[in-house]
């Protein structure tokens, strides 16, 4: 057991190698806390579009007894201002001060999903918006993935690596693959927050020009040559992420980095792996995705018990 009063990194965590565990052994039993969640409400606020993340966080709450409130926010509701000392004469009706303070009141735990903009550095990497609701809710606030962190996946990627490694301490490359769109850094910035802690080889793969930002890449093996990350890996987590240094721009590259049969043959019987949703034939083969070797359903499926590691630390100290 361990206390847990917000969850928005890894930071937030004093053990993590401990809540993979309890993650692994709430998928054995799933229902066993069913009584931590009665009479508790989960509210889910999303800011950006979800799949895996909306579905198996309800599935997590209501496997420890929770009601479930799912707001989307540019939908559903009035339009947040985040800013203090504005005044409040154009679109935006509803300041985070009280929208925070009222959703507290209906819920028990505040989920928030929200992405970056990719255009201004500094303010995405201030997290504006999933820190305002820290700052302002009366309850419990949880990453559902923010401007550039999403400690769920992480979480969940984490204990599929542990469920599936061949050897004590495996290899596990995160490699950039293409996209043709420019995508946030979010997943890639904390997969290597993550799984540095963890006992594997963490090794970084990617183009120059798309360098992390240093207090997520700084300790970890990085190298600009995919064929050499690739070598005798056990594990290989497909994703692309836009430039950093040339911030959120989509960077000409020369060589190809789609995961293919032939780049899996140079790993070790390599695992693939990617958070989902892919572009076939552009990040990774249909043969990749579809082959005996591709862990992308059960790191779905591990989101789930991630979640539900998460909620049920922070119900067992909700009155304390």
């Amino acid at each position: 057991m361990m206390k847990l009063k917000n969850f928005t990194s890894v930071e937030d965590v004093q053990q993590p190698a401990a809540l993979v565990e309890q993650a692994r052994l709430l998928k054995q039993q799933p229902l066993a806390y069913h009584h931590l969640g009665r009479h508790k409400t989960l509210g889910l606020l999303f800011f950006n579009a979800s799949l895996r993340t909306r579905m198996s966080t309800e599935v997590a709450a209501r496997n420890l007894g929770m009601e479930v409130m799912v707001l989307n926010m540019n939908a559903d509701t009035w339009k947040l201002e985040f800013n203090d000392g504005t005044v409040m004469n154009a679109d935006r009706q509803e300041h985070i001060k009280e929208a925070a303070a009222v959703v507290s009141q209906y819920c028990q735990v505040l989920g928030v999903r929200s992405f970056p903009s990719l255009t201004d550095r500094q303010a995405d990497y201030g997290e504006q918006i999933i820190t305002s609701f820290v700052q302002y809710a009366t309850v419990p606030v949880i990453s559902l993935e923010s401007a550039t962190l999403h400690p769920l996946q992480s979480l969940a990627d984490w204990l599929t690596i542990e469920e599936h490694k061949p050897v004590a301490r495996p290899k596990v490359v995160l490699s950039w693959a293409p996209h043709p769109k420019a995508l946030p850094q979010a997943v890639a910035n904390s997969f290597l927050q993550w799984l540095r802690l963890a006992p594997v080889e963490l090794v970084l793969a990617h183009p120059p020009g798309y360098e992390l930002a240093p207090q997520f890449s700084a300790g970890v093996a990085t190298t600009h040559n995919q064929q050499e990350a690739l070598a005798g890996a056990h594990f290989v987590y497909a994703k692309n992420w836009s430039s950093y240094r040339d911030y959120g721009q989509v960077l000409q590259v020369d060589e190809d980095w789609r995961i293919d049969e032939e780049k899996m043959s140079l790993t070790d019987r390599g695992y693939f792996m990617h958070c989902l949703p892919v572009r076939r034939n552009v990040v990774v083969t249909d043969e990749v995705l579809d082959g005996q070797r591709s862990l992308v359903i059960a790191q779905a499926e591990n989101r789930i018990y991630a979640a539900q590691a998460v909620l049920k630390n922070i119900l067992e100290h909700a009155d304390t």
